[in-house]
């Protein structure tokens, strides 16, 4: 490099990548383009297992009872350079599992402990995750050991597991069978805000009605987990903070009595951590040089760790014995009164008035000295909310149960988002049916699918009816907790029978004729759903031109009522579906960019997206039977006119209005077709416009056809997890 040279004066020759001008994304540039990252994010590139390894065959090789046998071993092995509180790890081992399923919001699926993505940013530097990174460290050797038999994902989540195990608490089980991440997540919408912890203000409509809160969101702040422990930005009110805790945990679809339970329980053992100046702590993980080595929060004060150790700014424990599995937390809350006191590191937390010397706990650090339990804001609200409060007492009088409540309820925070009892993997998996866990019976395989396919090619229902049902069965899957789909057929049930965007008569005249054909044959009527969208998708590309045969697997079941538990499914409602052309409402977010959000839910690519949405409009499946984007005289024929006519240049575009566009004949003038603008972001967006370019070739019809039944199977398979 020549630093004299006129032309680039201290410039070198190599890019620099994030360092560098050079760096600047074509968003940077262009902040209206269409971002498509989001749906190739977990790209095999970033995977070093390779195409081969499948995790998911290689933890049922694993030795369960060593490695269960290791981490009990470890909890009471403390290091100097981290020791444990009281010699025992349980404490921090749970707040870390705590924390990696805890981010689970029910109204996307997206966030909880399923995928390791505590291990990288944003979460790896949460406010909220203050040294959960020396936790991780901590058990880097575990994880070395046993190498790719378990995930990082399966191994956060064990260690809480088994620190309250060891604790006393006889839980109700553990599944293997997450599958790590290797990269951020870019799909996750944490808030909007420009700092951390921000006030809690800024993602409510009116903060001190907590049902405003901004969805999908469900944590108070930028960076928490759940609510803030001193109060609502920061302001102890435990009544006020009761409202908070419970639309909190409700988005993290836990009711009342679960809330408790995790509450209580999560507070029985360990302590918090405020024993110093929190701002003389460093800056976290993905802030600081080389020299940490990924560790962060590192504080300057007395031994930096141990009894010197901030993380929460609170200090203390809650319980008398904080390493031992008891009905403590309730005992001291209920014996005594509180008073609001401030930590050594000037956060609000509450302590008793006149405890018994013998009901504090011994200093972690120093067994000679006895020190103040303490209990959050948070914690108060147990006591004072009547709601709570009735659950609470009812947990201190009978210790069992409240033992029971908490271990299934720790199941559910630790596996909600793992999907149906099927992926679960190991000999402590629960074999019981539970209801959130959205239980299918097993399906009948044992039945004529070509007599079924005939009776529905006789049932005078329409090629746009059959493909529109099935895809308003299947469209409901997301990848993210693996719930919804067709397995099930559970739009035929409450709510989802009743939802605008299944078109309720449309959807009754259907499976009315469905259903009848299932009783007939034997058939579940979620493989006669799939059955019918296929029979669809066969005659389509037989009208255009090509005979095809849509691959299927039998052996869907039919969920019930009974098995279904209603109100959770709510969040999974469609309100736009941009493959069928349809907004429930007009809403802040372009349509595009919510077609991008499904997208990637149901688990598909920007090319698969570009091909599902130009067969379904020649076919003729859009809601209400809209004619935007239909740009075929052949309606009803899987051909390539969607992209053909896109890309003509002898037609042009003209925005009306309400985000509807004319195309008109260039030379005469002569309108031709309306479009949205989820239609025009396939020839506006460049490399969307790439792909459509592909399929509007003349020598590309059979490979959009193949293309297009590739996707369906894909889409209509994506809840078949015995397939896998």
């Amino acid at each position: 490099m020549n630093a004299n040279n006129a032309s680039g004066a201290g410039k070198c020759p190599v890019m620099h990548g994030s360092h560098t001008a050079t760096d600047t994304s074509v968003t940077d540039w262009w902040p209206k383009t269409l971002n498509l990252d989001i749906l190739h994010q977990h790209d095999t590139k970033t995977n070093p297992m390779g195409a081969d390894f499948d995790y998911r065959e290689e933890v049922k090789t694993l030795d369960h009872a060593a490695l269960k046998k290791d981490l009990r071993a470890f909890m009471t092995d403390s290091q100097d350079w981290w020791p444990a509180d009281w010699g025992h790890y349980g404490g921090l081992m749970i707040r870390m599992s705590w924390h990696a399923a805890g981010t689970y919001r029910l109204e996307d699926g997206r966030g909880g402990g399923a995928t390791g993505n505590q291990r990288f940013a944003p979460l790896n530097s949460w406010p909220d995750n203050v040294n959960l990174d020396k936790a991780r460290r901590l058990l880097w050797p575990i994880k070395k050991k046993y190498g790719n038999k378990l995930s990082w994902a399966d191994l956060l989540v064990l260690a809480g597991t088994v620190a309250y195990e060891d604790m006393g608490l006889k839980t109700y089980g553990f599944a293997y069978g997450r599958t790590d991440i290797w990269a951020p997540e870019k799909d996750i919408y944490w808030g909007a805000e420009n700092e951390w912890l921000a006030p809690s203000d800024e993602r409510y409509d009116d903060v001190d009605d907590p049902s405003t809160m901004e969805n999908p969101l469900a944590a108070v702040q930028m960076g928490l987990i759940y609510v803030n422990p001193e109060g609502v930005n920061g302001n102890p009110d435990p009544l006020k903070t009761a409202l908070h805790v419970r639309e909190t945990f409700a988005r993290m679809a836990m009711n009342d009595e679960e809330t408790v339970a995790l509450a209580a329980g999560g507070h029985t053992v360990g302590k918090c951590h405020g024993n110093g100046d929190a701002g003389a702590l460093t800056d976290s993980p993905e802030g600081l040089g080389f020299e940490e080595q990924g560790l962060g929060w590192i504080n300057p004060n007395g031994t930096g760790n141990g009894g010197d150790t901030v993380s929460s700014g609170l200090e203390g424990a809650w319980t008398t014995n904080p390493t031992k599995w008891d009905n403590g937390y309730f005992y001291l809350l209920f014996t005594y009164d509180w008073e609001l006191t401030k930590s050594p590191a000037g956060a609000w937390q509450w302590e008793p008035v006149n405890i018994k010397e013998e009901d504090k706990p011994v200093d972690s650090a120093d067994p000679s000295i006895r020190r103040n339990p303490i209990m959050t804001d948070a914690d108060m609200a147990m006591k004072m909310d009547p709601i709570y409060r009735e659950i609470a007492e009812k947990f201190y009088k009978n210790p069992d149960y409240f033992s029971e409540v908490f271990a299934r309820a720790w199941f559910k925070l630790t596996h909600r988002d793992m999907g149906p009892k099927a992926r679960y993997i190991g000999p402590e998996a629960p074999q019981e049916d539970l209801i959130w866990q959205d239980p299918i019976p097993a399906g009948n395989t044992d039945y004529d699918v070509v007599a079924v396919k005939a009776k529905i090619a006789a049932s005078g229902l329409t090629t746009s009816e059959l493909v529109s049902t099935a895809w308003d069965s299947a469209r409901t899957y997301r990848g993210s907790d693996m719930r919804g789909g067709v397995n099930g057929a559970r739009i035929r049930l409450a709510p989802q029978k009743h939802w605008d965007g299944n078109e309720p008569a449309r959807l009754a005249k259907v499976l009315g004729v469905l259903e009848g054909i299932a009783a007939e044959t034997g058939a579940s009527i979620a493989d006669v759903i799939v059955l019918a969208g296929n029979h669809g998708v066969e005659q389509a590309a037989k009208a255009a031109g090509y005979d095809v045969t849509v691959p299927f697997a039998a052996g869907r079941g039919d969920a019930t009522e009974e098995m279904t538990d209603g109100p959770s499914f709510e969040p999974l409602e469609p309100i736009h579906d941009a493959y069928r052309n349809w907004l429930k409402k007009d809403f802040a977010v372009n349509a595009e960019e919510l077609m991008l959000d499904r997208t990637q839910l149901m688990g598909l690519t920007a090319h698969e997206m570009t091909v599902l949405i130009g067969g379904m409009r020649v076919i003729g499946t859009n809601h209400g039977g809209t004619q935007h984007g239909v740009f075929t005289d052949r309606v009803g024929a899987l051909t390539t006119d969607f992209f053909v006519n896109l890309t003509d240049i002898n037609n042009t575009w003209k925005p009306t209005e309400g985000d509807v566009y004319e195309i008109r004949d260039r030379k005469t003038g002569e309108a031709k077709w309306t479009a949205t603008r989820v239609d025009l972001v396939f020839g506006s967006n460049s490399i969307l416009r790439s792909y459509a370019e592909v399929y509007a070739q003349d020598d590309n019809g059979q490979k959009f056809v193949d293309d297009f039944v590739a996707a369906w199977t894909k889409v209509m398979n994506a809840d078949r997890f015995d397939l896998a």
